[in-house]
Formats: C-alpha cells, structure tokens, sequence
C-alpha cells in the first residue's frame, strides 16, 4: 500500500504543477506494478505513454515489462491497448491511472479483509 500511496502522490504531483515531462516516470513504475499484479490490460494502455526516451533509460524495466505484455496479450491486442494510452492527453492519463490504482487498493484491502 505504500508504494500505491507513493505512485498516487507522484502522478497528482506531477500533473497539478504541470510537469508533464515527469509524468511518465511514476506511470512507468505504475505499468510495471500492473502487470506483476496480473493487470494486463492497463499496463498495456500505460505503457506506451510511460516509455519515453528518458523514462527508458532512468527505469529500463519498462522494457521487458512490454515485452513480457506483448507475450501474454498478444502483438495485436498490445499495440491496441497501447495505442489508446499513447492517444490519451496527460489529464486523461492520470485520470485512468488514479482510477486503476483505486481498483488496485480496493483488491487489496479487500485480501486484507478475507479471512
């Protein structure tokens, strides 16, 4: 919960002062986070938006990270899901990412809470 609680302040951070050039760098994290947690399709629809020329460098995990989704999705399924996050503006993006990480807190307190 704590690197969740992280990626949140980093994303609303980077977007409300309007460093968009920054932006990428936690969405990068945040894709990669996804998809160890089984949450393909979002981190596919992030990670192309994630992996700019800087963030691929600073955080090479984005790397394999896309190839590992291009092997469970699919070359053709990836690009599609990719090509939405690629087409998103930065307010969108965040959005979508705030809303994916809403949903990976409520699994998680909600694993938290099974007995």
């Amino acid at each position: 919960m704590e690197v969740i609680d992280n990626l949140v302040s980093a994303i609303r951070t980077h977007h409300d002062s309007g460093s968009f050039s920054l932006l990428p760098q936690p969405l990068a994290l945040l894709a990669t986070a996804l998809y160890q947690l089984g949450r393909y399709e979002p981190a596919a629809t992030i990670s192309r938006f994630a992996a700019t020329a800087f963030t691929k460098r600073a955080f090479p995990e984005i790397g394999s990270t896309i190839d590992h989704l291009r092997e469970v999705l699919g070359d053709e399924a990836y690009e599609a899901l990719a090509s939405t996050g690629a087409s998103m503006t930065n307010a969108a993006m965040t959005a979508y990412a705030l809303e994916q990480i809403d949903g990976v807190r409520a699994e998680l307190l909600h694993e938290d809470d099974a007995p």
